[in-house]
């Protein structure tokens, strides 16, 4: 594909670099240029543009801080894949709610669901004595077929009974605790936090061990304050960036 590029304003005020830079930021956010596809070279974005390698780099690093491109050493600058915008860290909606609104295909799966006795943090979040009996499920979120977080959720048993049992594969939590047990959440804290997976989370998330991955524990509650859920989930920061706005 040819492109043809209107002259840059050498006798304007904006620097020569800047102007480079809005003229590549417009084709990748309109679509002209696609996730992964190489840009020119800096020699020839040089030649293009009848610029220095000076002006093409500065305009290059300024889209690399705002993560539109990315450079593989040796090979060159390449457009970055879009990265979902998520609202749920700072909403009550959930993330697969989140995730289905932007249109992307959501499937759960349930490792696996048991009855035990709550350690000290699940304890600690749930307000509740150590050694309580909870429900304990682990569930492995994909979105478009990628493996992308992986959960591990504790409610108060006596709260939710039989949801052991329940089928979950490929249902919202939310939905289920809604409709069967009338838990309605009203509020929740959350904590994130950089950390790495060990082994067997690498292998279902499909990372390796030294890939960074975000850290997300949770506890919400009802209106009249009672804690029915605490999780801990290591998400794939690779794929989606987090939203949160602040009035």
């Amino acid at each position: 594909m040819t492109l043809t590029y209107p002259p840059l304003d050498r006798e304007g005020a904006e620097p020569l670099w800047m102007q480079l830079m809005r003229a590549l930021r417009a084709e990748i956010e309109s679509g002209v240029r696609l996730p992964d596809q190489p840009l020119p070279s800096e020699a020839e974005l040089s030649d293009l543009f009848g610029v220095s390698r000076t002006v093409v780099r500065e305009a290059l690093r300024e889209l690399v801080q705002e993560r539109l491109i990315y450079k593989v050493k040796g090979r060159g600058a390449f457009v970055a894949p879009r990265k979902t915008e998520l609202r749920f860290i700072g909403s009550m909606s959930g993330s697969a709610d989140d995730l289905r609104e932007s249109g992307r295909r959501v499937t759960t799966q349930a490792i696996s669901q048991s009855l035990g006795e709550a350690d000290e943090r699940e304890a600690a979040l749930l307000r509740i004595p150590a050694g309580e009996q909870v429900v304990r499920l682990r569930r492995l979120r994909r979105v478009d077929g990628q493996p992308w977080l992986l959960v591990v959720t504790a409610l108060p048993a006596r709260l939710v009974p039989g949801l052991e049992r329940v089928i979950l594969e490929n249902q919202s939590l939310y939905d289920v605790l809604r409709r069967r047990y009338g838990l309605e959440p009203a509020a929740a804290d959350r904590w994130i936090e950089a950390v790495f997976p060990d082994a067997e989370e690498a292998a279902l998330l499909e990372v390796s061990t030294s890939t960074p991955l975000l850290g997300i524990e949770s506890v919400a509650w009802t209106k009249d304050d009672t804690r029915f859920e605490a999780y801990y989930a290591l998400h794939r920061s690779d794929q989606t960036r987090f939203y949160v706005g602040i009035r």
